[in-house]
């Protein structure tokens, strides 16, 4: 048996006020009215789509049983680097074996679910993880940016301990240009709604949904979750209707909650289903964009044992209200902001010093002596331990997976930082080893001394001169 075999999701905590959004720029373009319910959810200036791919890969290793992954697969239409494979970032953020395979799938809204049916069709034996990341930017007062969401979603695809069983796929390619970005481009180009309705959805959809129905023998009224991403609020009920899925089983697209995540939405919108899924069920997903994609799923007695740590509902609730618009203009580079002196720094990259300690700076390694036991970060050939100092005697250990207690803390507002004050301090971390660190997602007067922090991947430094993003681990509240 093929399947699912865990899966995980990361909605950033910032959710930003769709009113706020709508009090800016309803003077211009009033119909924007319409589109002011609920919130979306927005990346902190230091979150991009890698960030999030480590933080849904985190999150579906938690409910994995056996943490091999022979390999891992990012689907987004945001990547980072044109020329760099981002997954291999996320794979050794994840502290992942060197010898998985990796792979950077984009230049389609369907492409996470092009790689799903990829990784399911070559019946993995060992699991393959598949991570769907989107931090879309949009013009300022735009209907897409009331729409659209920040988020990232991950799944494993296996034979053993299988959650959802594979039982088919159908795809249906046509280059139907609802939209676009060209090479040099910032921003997509749309047309019209209802056409994209009426000659998209309503024609590509229904065509690949009941090929695959009728190749697996099982009726549309059956379904009991049909997932079909769209900022389209009516389309779903649309296309159910003509297929004949139960109007019952058609899958909130949370627009209101988090916005709609682009390449992540499917895959974020399936791990949301099987939370909530009971033996037995049956579940369609469906990913749009030059044709369409379309998946069947049937949930089996395991999915009762696989929990993630966090999921998608408690991503949906671990959230921090923001109602600053233009905060979220700044942290999206839509404006151009003043910030001073102190931030013209030549913030250049050497490479190979970087290559040098990348276990620590991307794995977040230290080292655990073996004469003593000392644990330690970072890593180097002496250990700490005046009592020992021992020479070239330290194994690798882990601290992305560690919570620690704040030593000392200071907010600096001289320090240049995207979101002033910059907060740092020294952090124990629990079972030994200090460091000092950034501290990120802090609300004023929610950390102190003997505060709890957990650690998260995170960007430190733009070098808008040459193009690049280095990246640390930070510590945020827990």
């Amino acid at each position: 048996m093929i399947g699912i075999t865990a899966w995980g999701a990361y909605i950033p905590r910032a959710r930003l006020s769709k009113q706020a959004m709508a009090d800016a720029n309803t003077w211009f373009d009033a119909g924007l009215k319409s589109l002011a319910r609920g919130e979306r959810s927005i990346c902190n200036w230091d979150e991009d789509t890698i960030t999030m791919a480590v933080e849904a890969g985190r999150d579906c290793l938690s409910a994995l049983k056996d943490n091999t992954v022979a390999s891992l697969y990012l689907a987004s239409t945001t990547l980072p680097f044109l020329d760099r494979q981002n997954s291999v970032v996320v794979t050794e953020a994840l502290n992942l074996d060197k010898h998985i395979r990796t792979m950077d799938i984009s230049a389609s809204q369907r492409a996470a679910t092009s790689a799903l049916i990829s990784l399911l069709e070559s019946n993995v034996q060992n699991n393959a993880m598949l991570v769907g990341s989107e931090h879309r930017r949009s013009k300022a007062g735009s209907r897409a940016e009331m729409l659209w969401g920040d988020a990232a979603a991950a799944v494993t695809v296996g034979s053993d301990d299988v959650v959802a069983e594979f039982l088919g796929a159908e795809t249906r390619a046509e280059d139907f240009v609802d939209h676009y970005r060209g090479q040099d481009a910032e921003f997509d180009y749309d047309w019209e709604e209802r056409w994209i309705r009426d000659e998209g959805f309503l024609k590509s959809v229904p065509a690949a949904v009941n090929a695959l129905l009728d190749s697996a023998a099982i009726s549309a009224g059956d379904i009991t979750r049909f997932i079909l991403p769209t900022d389209q609020a009516r389309t779903p009920g649309a296309v159910a209707k003509k297929i004949g899925i139960n109007v019952d089983a058609i899958v909130d697209n949370q627009i209101t909650t988090c916005g709609v995540a682009g390449v992540a939405q499917p895959i974020l919108l399936l791990a949301g289903v099987l939370e909530k899924s009971n033996p037995g069920d049956l579940i369609l997903l469906v990913g749009f964009g030059q044709g369409c994609d379309a998946l069947l799923f049937r949930a089996t007695e395991q999915i009762e044992n696989c929990k993630p740590l966090l999921g998608v509902a408690g991503a949906l609730a671990r959230r921090r209200e923001e109602h600053n618009y233009n905060r979220f203009l700044s942290f999206n580079n839509l404006i151009e902001r003043d910030i001073g002196k102190r931030s013209e720094a030549d913030k250049q990259t050497f490479l190979s010093g970087y290559n040098r300690r990348k276990d620590l700076l991307t794995a977040f390694i230290g080292g655990r002596c073996r004469e003593c036991g000392t644990v330690q970060i970072p890593k180097e050939k002496y250990c700490v331990n005046p009592e020992c100092n021992a020479l070239e005697s330290q194994d690798d250990a882990i601290f992305s997976d560690k919570t620690g207690t704040v030593k000392t803390w200071t907010a600096d507002r001289l320090t240049f930082d995207w979101s002033p004050p910059a907060y740092f301090g020294m952090v124990e971390f629990d079972g030994g080893g200090k460091l000092m660190m950034d501290f990120t997602e802090v609300e004023e007067g929610s950390i102190d001394s003997g505060s709890k922090v957990s650690m998260h991947f995170r960007i430190k430094q733009f070098d808008s001169q040459r193009g690049f993003r280095k990246y640390f681990w930070k510590a945020s509240p827990l």
